[in-house]
C-alpha cells in the first residue's frame, strides 16, 4: 500500500516576490522616517532662531526703554563732564550700534549695542564694572531708525524717522526703531536651505525723554 505525501511550501518565484515586497514597505518606511527626522530639524532650528531673536529683543527694548531714567544724577554728570553726553540718554548714534544711559542703584549704567563677527553684543559699563554679552549669533540684520521730536512734539509719530547720519545736532530722540534678524546657526544642508532668517521690527518710544518737562 502506497502512502502520499502532500509537502506544502513556497516556491522560488513566490519567495522573491515577498522579498521584493517587503524591500518596498521597508524603503518606503525608511523614506518617511528620513524625511520627518529631517522637518523635525528644521523646525526646531526655526523655534530655537525665533527664541533667540525675541530675547535679544526684549533685552534691547527693555535698555532703550530705560535710556535718561532718573536724569537728575545723569544731568549732574553731564554737567561734570563724568559723561558729557549722558543727559540726552541715549548717543553715539549710528545705523547698527548706540549707547545708552540710566541711573540704576545710585550708579550711572552705559550700555552699548553693536554687532561684532556677526554677533550683537551688548557691552555694560557700570561703576568700575564692565561685562560684555553676545546676546544673538548669526545676525543678519541690526538696524536702527530714528524718530526725533518735529517742532517741539515729543509723540513719536510726529516725528520724522531719520538713519543715524541725519540725525540733528543735538535732536531729542523720542523713539527708536529696531529691526533684528538672524539665521540658525547651523551646517545642516537642509536647514541653511529652508530656513530664511527670521526677524522682529519694532519701534520703541523713550519713555522718560518723553515724560522730561521742557
Amino acid at each position: 500500500m502506497k502512502k502520499k505525501y502532500y509537502q506544502k511550501g513556497v516556491t522560488l518565484i513566490e519567495l522573491l516576490i515577498a522579498l521584493v515586497i517587503s524591500a518596498i514597505i521597508v524603503g518606503a518606511v525608511y523614506r518617511m522616517f528620513v524625511a520627518q527626522t529631517r522637518s523635525y530639524t528644521v523646525q526646531d532650528q526655526v523655534s530655537e532662531v525665533q527664541q533667540n531673536v525675541r530675547n535679544a529683543m526684549e533685552i534691547l527694548v527693555r535698555d532703550i526703554r530705560m535710556a535718561g531714567f532718573d536724569d537728575t544724577k545723569l544731568k549732574t554728570a553731564a554737567k561734570e563732564n563724568i559723561h558729557p553726553t549722558a543727559a540726552r540718554g541715549i548717543d553715539a548714534l549710528t545705523d547698527d550700534s548706540l549707547t545708552i544711559h540710566y541711573e540704576h542703584g545710585d550708579v550711572i549704567r552705559r550700555v552699548t549695542y553693536s554687532i561684532v563677527n556677526n554677533q550683537l553684543v551688548r557691552r555694560q559699563i557700570e561703576g568700575a564694572a564692565m561685562d560684555v554679552d553676545q546676546i544673538l549669533d548669526n545676525v543678519n540684520q541690526f538696524f536702527l531708525t530714528y524718530f526725533v521730536d518735529s517742532g517741539g512734539d515729543r509723540r513719536y509719530h510726529s516725528g520724522a524717522e531719520r538713519t543715524a547720519a541725519n540725525v540733528p545736532a543735538g535732536a531729542n530722540i523720542v523713539a527708536v526703531r529696531v529691526q533684528l534678524s538672524a539665521r540658525p546657526a547651523s551646517n545642516n544642508p537642509d536647514v541653511t536651505t529652508q530656513v530664511s532668517p527670521r526677524g522682529l521690527d519694532t519701534v520703541v518710544t523713550m519713555r522718560n525723554e518723553l515724560n522730561e518737562k521742557k
